[in-house]
């Protein structure tokens, strides 16, 4: 059975090299719908309760939010970072409070202090599908991952292959001491 849920992320971006109305910096509302599937847990009677799938999602996505989305080659790049650096908010500022642990993956990198990811590949609705399943496929058993932002949109399914151990009480994943997080119970 699948449980999901839908995050909605605020972002600016461009096509850098496309011919058409996308290579103006703009920007977008996203909504991600993450779908995983397990076994339901019995006495929880779900699959996973879907404020903790947003919940582990949220902790790396939020730097999607509110955030500026440039190709790693896009020549606006280094000019944002020259204008951050001189604004002094290349490092960040203390009203920057919304961001995740920053990251780097073969796909992206996120630099949460200047509002900013930079992606190997223009930053599509399928380039986002593909960004996310590598973010989050260690820590959820995603089923699908469906993106839409204005009227473009995209899904691709995926074969969950973790098997999470999970807590009989309150159906969240036990951490690496077999302890859940949420409510205590051991293993």
């Amino acid at each position: 059975m699948r449980s999901f849920t839908t995050l909605d992320l605020q972002y600016a971006h461009r096509f850098y090299g496309f011919k058409g109305e996308a290579q103006y910096l703009h920007g977008h509302t996203g909504i991600l719908t993450i779908e995983v599937e397990d076994t339901i847990v019995d006495g929880v009677n779900m699959v996973f309760p879907c404020n903790e799938v947003k919940k582990i999602a949220w902790e790396v996505l939020q730097n999607f939010d509110h955030a500026l989305i440039l190709r790693q080659d896009d020549p606006l790049l280094p000019a944002v970072l020259d204008v951050y650096e001189k604004q002094g908010i290349k490092d960040g500022s203390p009203q920057n409070t919304m961001k995740g642990p920053a990251f780097k993956t073969e796909l992206a990198t996120a630099y949460p202090q200047c509002r900013l990811v930079v992606t190997k590949e223009t930053m599509t609705v399928e380039g986002m599908i593909k960004i996310v399943y590598d973010l989050l496929k260690d820590k959820l058993n995603i089923a699908k991952i469906t993106f839409t932002s204005g009227v473009n949109g995209a899904s691709e399914e995926f074969k969950p292959q973790n098997d999470i151990d999970r807590c009989p009480l309150c159906g969240i994943a036990l951490n690496e001491k077999g302890i859940c997080p949420k409510c205590g119970y051991r293993k």
